[in-house]
């Protein structure tokens, strides 16, 4: 099946918001490390999403904001804490208090998950792959087992991830909407092109690439929705070759995240009150 070509539409972060993400959808906010799309997501906050499946492999503290403020009904993941720190807590309260709402749970190993993003942006119906679900088979019946057609061998089957909307950040975009990703690349790709609707958020518009490292990838514009700039939109994650990691902030997460006011508070300062160009001037301070 040929997949329908577009270009790339240049716009602000707030427009690209409004037109792809919708009440009920399942989002996809993909970065391994680094290029977590911060900036986005409390885009999404400001918005007022509600009803939200959202995905990642590695939920850390960009969901446990949009949990905390109420946008999210599910979460399908295949991990899930502040790294090096300890838990999320507002995922937690959402959990096991249902504050500030009940939130469903889906989770997956890291493998089934990265097939799963795959066989979506092969648009297969399902990814099959060697490895036990061990006891997560128990409290997710979406684990299958099947019987290889050619070997006879029995494999592991998950549904493919195919998101209503895919939310990327990376270091550029040149001026006909090609995007580049540099440094770990971890599944945007995938989550890209398998989703219906994407939003990139870049640190910078480019006329070329230029030299590019192997660690490297470039998304096609015919592949991507809207690309908002956003300098620092990964922070307080890290941007290879632009920002450091703020490790400092990490660890003060878990107290401001430990208590509802505190978090309240928090989001109504930063995120409520404020805009992606707050972004920059944090990033640069850092």
């Amino acid at each position: 099946m040929l997949l329908p070509q577009a270009m790339s539409v240049f716009c602000s972060l707030h427009e690209a918001v409004a037109e792809a993400v919708h009440d009920g959808d399942t989002v996809a906010m993909e970065g391994f490390t680094h290029l977590i799309p911060f900036a986005a997501a409390h885009e999404v906050i400001r918005q007022g999403r509600r009803d939200l499946t959202l995905v990642r492999m590695t939920p850390d503290l960009i969901y446990d904001q949009l949990i905390g403020s109420g946008c999210a009904a599910k979460l399908v993941f295949s991990w899930g804490g502040n790294p090096g720190v300890g838990s999320l807590h507002r995922l937690r309260d959402a959990v096991e208090r249902a504050w500030p709402r009940p939130l469903a749970l889906e989770e997956y190993s890291h493998a089934a998950l990265a097939n799963a993003y795959d066989a979506g942006a092969a648009r297969l119906p399902f990814a099959a792959f060697r490895g036990s679900p061990g006891d997560l088979a128990r409290v997710n019946s979406n684990y299958r087992t099947i019987v290889c057609p050619f070997t006879g061998q029995s494999l592991t089957a998950v549904p493919a991830m195919r998101a209503d909307v895919a939310i990327v950040h990376a270091q550029r975009a040149d001026r006909n909407g090609n995007v580049m990703i540099e440094g770990i690349v971890g599944v945007q790709k995938e989550a890209v092109l398998g989703a219906t609707r994407s939003i990139v958020t870049v640190e910078e518009v480019v006329d070329t690439f230029g030299s590019i490292s192997p660690n490297a990838c470039v998304l096609p514009h015919w592949a991507v929705g809207s690309v908002a700039v956003v300098p620092g939109g990964a922070f307080p994650s890290y941007a290879y070759g632009y920002y450091q990691r703020d490790n400092p902030f990490y660890l003060a997460w878990d107290a401001i995240s430990r208590d509802r006011g505190t978090f309240r508070a928090w989001i109504d300062e930063h995120v409520m009150r404020s805009g992606p160009e707050a972004f920059a001037r944090r990033a640069r301070v850092a």
